[in-house]
């Protein structure tokens, strides 16, 4: 695909020469923010955060913490619970279903 503005062949949503978007491209992929059942600390909330603007989770718990030390502690405890209670928990597997991949039933017994 070529830009439009500049002519320069590029592939994505951003033309890496003027920068501008391209009409064309997908919008980017966004997991869906919910939190997940496995990784969390206390709610799983600022997990699902960076799961969804795709941010690494650690950088987004510094940054918990700093804004709610830095800014009012009440605020930032008391959204912290808001977003526990808004942010839906991720869904688990129903009973009796199976996993997609291979499963491993342990050594396989030799007959000759």
């Amino acid at each position: 695909m070529y830009c439009n503005a500049c002519g320069t062949e590029f592939r994505g949503r951003y033309c890496h020469q003027c920068g501008r978007t391209n009409p064309g491209a997908p919008p980017p992929h966004r997991a869906p923010l919910e939190r997940p059942r496995t990784g969390r600390k206390i709610g799983g909330v600022c997990l699902a955060l960076a799961n969804n603007f795709d941010l690494d989770v650690n950088l987004v718990r510094v940054l918990w913490v700093v804004f709610t030390v830095l800014g009012a502690v009440a605020f930032g405890v008391i959204a912290y619970i808001a977003a526990w209670i808004l942010i839906p928990e991720a869904p688990t597997l129903a009973t009796g279903t199976v996993a997609a991949g291979p499963v491993s039933t342990g050594p396989v017994a030799r007959t000759e």
